[in-house]
């Protein structure tokens, strides 16, 4: 037992400089701080704009919720995962709340001498309950990266942020598959209605043909239940008129991994 604690210290210990490592080869915290970060080199991976109207939604929604959801567009991610990257990068920067944890990371990379194009939705400890893996890869792969796909940023990132803030209250929803209802055709019809002549007349003739103490009689048909309403609906809750000051800081987050990725 004692080889498999210090085995299990051991590996604690390595992940733990590994990621030491990471946060120390990343780009240091913005000052002043900023929920929308552009960190390529022109800058100018959305309009002035655009910029300024997703950093007052971002920063309204810290506001009313002490969420803090960061927005990073780069253009390489240095030779590691996107994974790896934007959870690092949560930690150092330290997003979301030290006493929730309630932080998320929203990465771009657009190629640089990797060229590769990430997108990853990292998940701070205190927000894997409302945004689970699976709903952060629905709304990555539903939101994001189309819109990414197509060029337009601006529509991806805005999509993107509407479905967070729903998530982490409990309001989006994921589309299911409609089951479908099994069609009953005429013959299964007239086949029911045969039954039930039978069983009415033998009941009145003594139950020679079917025995009337085991009979529980017709329930109907055993119709399943139809779909899902997975509408997203993408009203003006992040509309123009945010107000309120500049965005106060990170609060002293942590993440732990949790989150989806992937390319456009």
């Amino acid at each position: 037992m004692k080889i498999a604690g210090y085995l299990i210290l051991f590996c604690f210990l390595i992940a733990t400089v590994a990621d030491a490592q990471i946060e120390k080869s990343l780009p240091a915290r913005p000052n002043p701080a900023r929920l929308y970060n552009d960190l390529t080199k022109s800058a100018t991976f959305l309009t002035k704009p655009q910029a300024d109207f997703l950093e007052r939604t971002l920063v309204s929604f810290d506001d009313s919720t002490s969420t803090q959801i960061a927005i990073v567009v780069v253009e390489s991610l240095e030779g590691y995962s996107a994974n790896e990257y934007a959870t690092a990068l949560g930690r150092k920067w330290g997003i979301g709340r030290q006493a929730f944890n309630n932080g998320v990371v929203v990465l771009i990379s657009t190629g640089g001498r990797d060229a590769n194009r990430d997108a990853y939705i990292a998940i701070g400890y205190g927000l894997e309950g409302a945004i689970p893996d699976v709903t952060a890869d629905a709304i990555l792969e539903k939101e994001l990266i189309p819109s990414l796909k197509e060029g337009n940023y601006f529509l991806g990132f805005k999509r993107a942020i509407d479905a967070l803030i729903k998530a982490s209250a409990g309001e989006y929803k994921l589309e299911r598959r409609k089951r479908k209802s099994p069609k009953v055709g005429v013959p299964s019809i007239v086949l029911v209605i045969l039954l039930i002549l039978i069983s009415m007349l033998s009941s009145r003739g003594g139950g020679t043909m079917i025995n009337r103490r085991g009979h529980r009689g017709w329930t109907g048909v055993p119709w399943l239940g139809g779909g899902f309403s997975g509408g997203s609906g993408w009203g003006g809750g992040s509309g123009g008129g945010f107000g309120g000051g500049g965005f106060g800081g990170f609060g002293g987050g942590s993440f732990g991994g949790g989150g989806a990725g992937g390319k456009w």
